[in-house]
C-alpha cells in the first residue's frame, strides 16, 4: 500500500463494516461504505431488503449482553441479558448515530465487482460508476449465503432454509404440518421449539448429523457466558478438557434428551445454547432423530433404519463464505476455507483486508472491534505486515491452535477463540507490527493488488 492516508473502500454496513468504519474515521482515514441495502445492521435488520438477513421474527441473541458489547460503546443497562434482535438493531443504530457514521454510506449502491490495479483497486458500484481507491475492506458478512445438506432422493414436499424462516406463517404456511428440522445449531434450536408449541399443532423432528452438546443459557442464575471465559495465560488445549469435566453437572449430555451421542468432546463444535429444546425433546413435542439416508417423495429415512413421513423440511444446515464482486480465480473460499494472516490479510495482497470472516467466540462484536483497531493502524502506517512466509507460517499455527481441536465441517474452518485473539494482537501483534513499521522490517510493500 502506497499511501500513509489511503482512500478506503469498505463493503457493507453490518456490523464488520460499520466497526471498520468508526476506527478509520478515528485515524482520520477517508472512506466510502458501499451498502446494497437501504439500511445499516446488515445481519441484524430484520427484513433486511437486500435478503442478507437471517433473523427470524423471535430471534434472541445467544450471546449475552455482557459478552457482546463494543469496548468503546457499551450496551446499555436497561436491556435484558439476551436481547431480542431490534435491541441489537437499535444498539447499532445508536452506535452508527454517535460516531456520525451514517454520512460516509452510500444506501442501496453495493460493489457489483472490485479489480486489482497497478495503483489501487478499481471498484465498479450498483450504479455503474467506476471509481478508484487504495485500500478495500471487505465485511460483508458470512451468514447470507444459505448452505443445504445434500441428501440421495427427492422430496416433493415443501422445503426452505432457516435463512429465510420468519415465522410460523411465513414464508411457508407451518401449521398443522409434519415438519423435519434439518441441524442443531442455535437457529436449529430456535426454529424446532417455535414449530412445537401445541399451538401450531405441528408434528415436529429433529434430525441431526452430529449432534451437539446442549449448553443452558443461565448458570447459577447468572448468563452462562460470564462463567466461561478462555484465559490466555493457559493452553487452551488444557481449559477445553476442565470444560469437559463440567458438562454432566449442566446437563449438556445430548442422549439425555434422546438426541444421538455427539460425535464430538465438548468444544470440538459449537455447543447448542438452548433451554427450550430439552423441554420440548423430555415432554414429546420433539421427536429426535439421526441423520437422514433417503429422501423419497414424502417419506425420509434416517440412519436408525426408520422413517416419517413429512410436508416440510427446514434446513438449518448453515452457510457459504461467498464474495460475489471478485473474480473467483482471485479469491474464493472453497468449502469455507480461506488463508487469512490474523483472519484479516491475505499473504501477497497488501491493500486489501477482510473485517469479521470468523466463527468468533464467544461473540463477533467485540471481535471485529479488536480486527478494527488493527485495521485503523496499518492504513495509517502505524503498523506493518511481516514478509509473506511468515504470514503462512503464522496462519497455520493460529489455524491449529484455534480450530485444530474442532470436527471437520465447513462451520469451524473460521473458527476463533476471542480472548486469545483479542489477547494476541493487543500485547503481541500490534506492537511487533508498530516495530516493523519503524524500522522497515516488514514485507514488500507495493501498491499493487497481487504480486
Amino acid at each position: 500500500m502506497s499511501r500513509s492516508n489511503p482512500r478506503t473502500a469498505i463493503i457493507g454496513a453490518g456490523i464488520s463494516g460499520l466497526t471498520a468504519g468508526k476506527m478509520l474515521k478515528d485515524y482520520g482515514v477517508p472512506y466510502t461504505t458501499f451498502e446494497t441495502s437501504d439500511r445499516i445492521g446488515g445481519n441484524w435488520a430484520f427484513g433486511n431488503p437486500n435478503g442478507h438477513s437471517s433473523a427470524y421474527r423471535s430471534l434472541h441473541i445467544d450471546t449475552s449482553k455482557h459478552r457482546l458489547s463494543f469496548k468503546d460503546f457499551p450496551v446499555p443497562e436497561h436491556f435484558p441479558a439476551f436481547p431480542h434482535h431490534t435491541e441489537i438493531k437499535r444498539y447499532l443504530d445508536d452506535y452508527a448515530e454517535a460516531f456520525g457514521l451514517l454520512e460516509h454510506i452510500e444506501f442501496g449502491n453495493g460493489v457489483a465487482h472490485a479489480r486489482p490495479t497497478s495503483s489501487g483497486w478499481e471498484i465498479h458500484d450498483g450504479a455503474g460508476a467506476v471509481r478508484e481507491f487504495d485500500l478495500l475492506v471487505v465485511g460483508n458478512g458470512h451468514h447470507w449465503d444459505p448452505r443445504f445438506a445434500e441428501f440421495p432422493g427427492t422430496f416433493t414436499g415443501e422445503t426452505i432454509h432457516s435463512h429465510h424462516y420468519i415465522d410460523p406463517h411465513t414464508p411457508l404456511e407451518l401449521t398443522g404440518k409434519r415438519i423435519l428440522v434439518v441441524g442443531i445449531g442455535n437457529s436449529a434450536a430456535d426454529i424446532t421449539v417455535e414449530l412445537s408449541s401445541r399451538s401450531l399443532q405441528n408434528t415436529v423432528t429433529l434430525s441431526t448429523r452430529s449432534s451437539a452438546w446442549i449448553v443452558p443459557k443461565y448458570l447459577a442464575g447468572q448468563p452462562g457466558d460470564k462463567f466461561f471465559r478462555t484465559t490466555p495465560y493457559l493452553p487452551l488445549s488444557w481449559q477445553r478438557r476442565a470444560a469437559q469435566w463440567f458438562a454432566p453437572m449442566v446437563g449438556a449430555d445430548p442422549t439425555r434428551y434422546g438426541l444421538p451421542p455427539a460425535n464430538h468432546r465438548l468444544f470440538e463444535a459449537h455447543p447448542t445454547q438452548s433451554v427450550e429444546l430439552p423441554l420440548r425433546l423430555g415432554s414429546g413435542d420433539v421427536i429426535p432423530k439421526p441423520n437422514v439416508t433417503l429422501l423419497d417423495g414424502d417419506t425420509v429415512v434416517f440412519e436408525d433404519g426408520t422413517s416419517g413421513v413429512f410436508d416440510a423440511i427446514v434446513y438449518a444446515t448453515g452457510y457459504n463464505i461467498t464474495f460475489p464482486f471478485f473474480d473467483p480465480e482471485f479469491i474464493s473460499a472453497p468449502d469455507n476455507h480461506i488463508r487469512l494472516y490474523k483472519r484479516m490479510f491475505k499473504p501477497g495482497v497488501d491493500n486489501l483486508v477482510f473485517i469479521g470472516f470468523a466463527q468468533a467466540i464467544p461473540t463477533l462484536f467485540p471481535f471485529v472491534e479488536c480486527q478494527s483497531r488493527l485495521l485503523a493502524a496499518y492504513a495509517v502506517g502505524r503498523y506493518a505486515l511481516p514478509p509473506p512466509e511468515e504470514m503462512e507460517r503464522v496462519i497455520d499455527a493460529d489455524q491449529q491452535l484455534h480450530a485444530g481441536h474442532c470436527v471437520d465441517r465447513p462451520r469451524h474452518t473460521q473458527q476463533v477463540d476471542y480472548f486469545y485473539y483479542e489477547h494476541d494482537i493487543r500485547t503481541r501483534e500490534l506492537p511487533a507490527g508498530a516495530a516493523r513499521a519503524a524500522t522497515g522490517r516488514g514485507g514488500d510493500r507495493i501498491p499493487v493488488g497481487v504480486r
